[in-house]
């Protein structure tokens, strides 16, 4: 059984719509599972199954410890691992990436990514731009959350966006709708029972804050019926036609829109079918689970090697008719104990990554899946005396495979130390760009009304990045 978040609004007659409902207890107090499908009428029908896989490297990924080891700066820079050659002459990973070295012409590596705003979520990744921007109207909208906007339809048997981030991203809501406004919130499953992911007390504090009573499941229970459920959701819909004009939320509004899919949800299964793993093939499960032992020191927050089943679950998600998936791997925020740490998470990342672009490619999807995997910001050039390495925004790294992109390439580069970006800089709202590509979304030309009625472009200086795509 799984659970599902959702936004707390309350109606006039004061009954708070918290999106707490067992599929089957559908009083007149409210169908919200409709309150969570982001989808809506005047889409038109989808022309192709292309989707995007986001990974979050939560906490910031040490970029010269995976792709872009410098073999010949001082000890104190280069670190611990050792360089290793790939397949494409003249590329180089670290010894942590072995199975993408082996496969690296299926890969691109972006070595100058520039422009973190140096914060601890994943909203620069989900969207290109900082948190602040925008504020005053509810800032800008996670990129799944524009693609629900334009593309989705409430017919759909799936919503177009799926959060399944754990940990720092999903405490701070990194895949937030924005302006868009709570009808375009994420589809997001509570993963917890399946994905031990430790958070830190912080974390804890801001998560209770969130409340109890934010998840709802999508079976129907013991003794209703389709038909039962239909009834419901017709004496549901009269009620509340009542109370419509006297809602000030938009909630009532956006419940009318997406009900129609929220039923067809309940009563086909399909999404709740794609989200159980135990119907996949235990052969396909076990390429998903690397046999490896934690870090000597691990960090409480850091995840066990079943997270990379995530990916696993972002592509059966495809497979149901989900556009956009967002996953994290937890906990890149390497402070303390960095080269241990990694010798567990450089490995968990490259085996995650090798599976997933080997079992799409073994079901004829890589071409339609574009996949990106990159962090808030990258780690700093110097070991601290903690054997760690800190924040550093001014460079960072990015993986993506798939999508028909042109790959077995470096783009970009960065000095001696890997602290500085010196050649062909690419930015977060570059990556995102190329991202609504690949879903056939000009981001540049292409607006959402905000809040006010005004349109915002959904990129506003990136640019879909020419090396990939042509």
């Amino acid at each position: 059984m799984f659970t599902f978040y959702g936004n707390p609004f309350r109606h006039c007659d004061g009954v708070s719509r918290r999106s707490f409902l067992k599929a089957g207890a559908l009083g007149v107090g409210g169908l919200t599972l409709a309150d969570v499908l982001q989808l809506e009428a005047e889409a038109g029908i989808r022309s192709s199954h292309k989707a995007v896989i986001n990974i979050h490297l939560d906490g910031g990924p040490p970029q010269m410890d995976m792709i872009d080891p410098k073999p010949n700066a001082p000890v104190e820079i280069r670190g611990e691992f050792k360089s290793l050659r790939t397949k494409i002459p003249g590329i180089h990973l670290t010894e942590l990436m072995p199975k993408l070295a082996a496969n690296a012409d299926q890969f691109a590596f972006i070595r100058s990514l520039v422009g973190g705003v140096g914060r601890h979520d994943a909203f620069q990744c989900q969207s290109g731009f900082d948190g602040k921007e925008l504020a005053g109207i509810g800032g800008h909208p996670a990129m799944g959350c524009a693609v629900t906007r334009l593309l989705a339809r409430p017919t759909d048997s799936a919503p177009a966006f799926v959060d399944l981030m754990q940990g720092r991203p999903l405490v701070r809501n990194s895949a937030r709708p924005g302006f868009l406004g709570p009808a375009y919130t994420p589809f997001r499953p509570d993963l917890s029972h399946l994905f031990k992911r430790g958070l830190e007390p912080g974390m804890q504090t801001e998560l209770a804050r969130l409340g109890a009573n934010h998840t709802m499941e999508l079976n129907l229970v013991e003794g209703i019926t389709a038909g039962r459920l239909e009834n419901r959701v017709e004496l549901l819909r009269n009620i509340d036609r009542i109370r419509r004009e006297a809602d000030e939320s938009g909630s009532m509004e956006a419940l009318d829109k997406f009900t129609q899919q929220a039923v067809g949800i309940l009563t086909s299964g399909k999404f709740a079918a794609a989200m159980d793993l135990a119907k996949e093939d235990p052969r396909v499960v076990d390429k998903f689970t690397p046999a490896m032992r934690g870090p000597n020191e691990a960090h409480y927050t850091t995840e066990g090697p079943n997270s990379i089943q995530k990916f696993l679950l972002a592509r059966r998600l495809i497979e149901a008719g989900v556009r956009c998936v967002s996953v994290s791997i937890s906990d890149f925020d390497t402070h303390t104990a960095n080269f241990d740490r990694m010798r567990y998470l450089g490995p968990l990342v490259d085996h995650g990554l090798h599976a997933l672009v080997a079992d799409l490619r073994e079901r004829g999807m890589l071409d339609d899946v574009m996949i990106v995997a990159w962090g808030e910001f990258g780690r700093s050039p110097k070991v601290n005396s903690k054997a760690g390495r800190d924040h550093w925004p001014r460079v960072g790294m990015v993986i993506m495979a798939g999508g028909g992109m042109r790959t077995g390439q470096v783009i970009g580069s960065t000095d001696r130390t890997a602290s500085e970006a010196t050649s062909r800089p690419v930015e977060y709202q570059d990556v995102i760009a190329t991202l609504y590509h690949h879903l056939g979304i000009d981001g540049r030309n292409t607006t959402v009304e905000d809040t006010t009625g005004r349109p915002q472009y959904l990129v506003t200086s990136g640019q879909p990045i020419r090396e990939l795509i042509g």
